[in-house]
């Protein structure tokens, strides 16, 4: 495979690995927004996900397998925001417990 693996651009449309260009604003700025665009992506997700089970429960999807597709998104995302969440917890506890 000579193609990098840009998935994460799926979770958050408009991360480029390097901060917008009118990134004036604070340090911890610029972070809340890609997290909040993270959360908003995992919610769409999950609706799409919840919109396709409701298809697929009333007969009107036609393809079994772009259900479960898109349920299999839903968790993959929603467990990668769960483990950056854990790994931002782990930090600051690391922070904490550091003597001064």
């Amino acid at each position: 495979m000579s193609a990098p693996v840009n998935q994460i651009t799926r979770l958050i449309p408009s991360f480029q690995g390097q901060p917008p260009a009118g990134a004036e604003k604070a340090d911890g700025a610029h972070f809340i927004e890609l997290l909040e665009q993270m959360i908003g992506s995992v919610n769409n997700f999950q609706s799409e996900a919840a919109q396709a089970q409701q298809l697929a429960a009333t007969g009107e999807a036609a393809d079994l397998h772009q259900v479960m597709i898109a349920v299999e998104e839903a968790g993959i995302t929603m467990n990668l925001l769960l483990e950056i969440r854990n790994r931002l917890v782990d930090a600051y506890q690391s922070l904490i417990q550091m003597p001064i």
